[in-house]
């Protein structure tokens, strides 16, 4: 459908950020603006997601129930209606009955004056970047207001990954390298314990407001996916790769803990759940640069085989290619990621 000229407008807004670029979290932000400023969504959670297992971290977020965080993340996550892992367009809550809307609208939203809750889900061929959500307390959300949405999907879901493709500047010699670091969770997804040096890394990943404790909001979202695997809703891991700062990547995980032997047996949900943080490994690394990047096929299997220690014509060999096509392949890879040559590339691409 054509656009009403206030969302053309705003659209051709959002088009000039997206081509600014800049960070992911000043991206968003930026984008924010626009979207309330036309949309008028009082409430929003921007999250930034792997773009293999779709979890999401990092968020730029004002929740309408602040203090129940950690159930509304598990709750967003046990929900099937608009999950962003299965949405093709931008969708809103109010195009489903009441009975189709799922947990985190019967159990949270409804009860706390949300009037509806537009989503959208910015995925390309390379993976999934990032998801929106939108609340209203006054006003359902229109056809051109989704029809917006949808189309500023695609610049940004660009934007999104050329912001993560920034992200990769070789780590400093000497750089902190962090050990695990583990976060103890109650089924509720409530902290009941974490190692010392976890606080400091929340706050990298959401600085939180002078004088208050950092939100572990990647934490509650890597175990609200365990949460939804165990219930059958999405299949993905529960796992997320996250910039930090520098260069350095950080990868999350979740796993319920076994009591051990003679403990008893309790039912798996009953169970704690256990989140680690530790630097995200150069393969899984080198998978974000990769996409991030844009890198095709045949780029990222000759890079792979780079990271290996491969030379050009190890590399050919293992590619059934001659030496000259893996150097065009070469020369397209140093263009697609701003390096000039293999040391660089591999010191971005791997963070050694």
């Amino acid at each position: 459908m054509a656009l009403p000229a206030a969302h053309a407008r705003s659209r051709e807004r959002v088009l000039r950020i997206c081509a600014t670029g800049g960070d992911a979290h000043a991206l968003r932000v930026r984008l924010l603006r626009e979207f309330r400023a036309l949309l008028g969504a009082e409430s929003f959670a921007f999250l930034l997601t792997d773009p293999v297992t779709a979890v999401g971290c990092a968020p730029v977020a004002r929740v309408p129930v602040l203090p129940e965080l950690p159930r509304l993340i598990q709750l967003k996550y046990l929900t099937r209606a608009d999950r962003w892992t299965s949405l093709a367009g931008a969708a809103a809550l109010s195009g489903l009955p009441e009975g189709e809307r799922g947990p985190l609208w019967e159990e949270l939203l409804r009860p706390a004056g949300v009037r509806d809750v537009a989503s959208a889900v910015f995925r390309d061929r390379f993976g999934c970047w990032g998801f929106l959500d939108l609340w209203r307390y006054g006003a359902e959300f229109g056809a051109a207001d989704l029809a917006f949405l949808d189309a500023v999907a695609g610049p940004i879901t660009e934007a999104l990954r050329r912001a993560q493709a920034g992200a990769f500047p070789a780590r400093p010699p000497g750089a902190d390298r962090p050990g695990p670091l583990v976060l103890l969770l109650s089924p509720d997804l409530r902290v009941r314990g974490q190692t010392p040096g976890a606080p400091a890394y929340l706050a990298g990943l959401i600085p939180p407001e002078e004088g208050r404790a950092p939100v572990p909001a990647a934490a509650y979202n890597v175990a609200a996916q365990l949460l939804a695997r165990e219930a059958g809703v999405d299949p993905h891991p529960a796992r997320a790769r996250v910039h930090l700062a520098d260069g350095l990547w950080l990868t999350l995980r979740a796993a319920r803990i076994d009591d051990g032997p003679g403990a008893g047996v309790p039912a798996p949900s009953d169970r704690e759940i256990a989140v680690t943080i530790e630097e995200t490994t150069p393969a899984d690394r080198l998978d974000v640069f990769c996409r991030a990047h844009g890198l095709t096929a045949r780029e990222t299997e000759l890079l792979g085989h780079l990271a290996d220690g491969a030379d050009t014509g190890t590399a050919a060999h293992a590619m059934s290619l001659s030496a000259h096509t893996v150097q065009d392949h070469l020369k397209s890879v140093f263009t697609k990621t701003g390096t000039r040559h293999r040391r660089g590339l591999l010191a971005r691409a791997l963070g050694t």
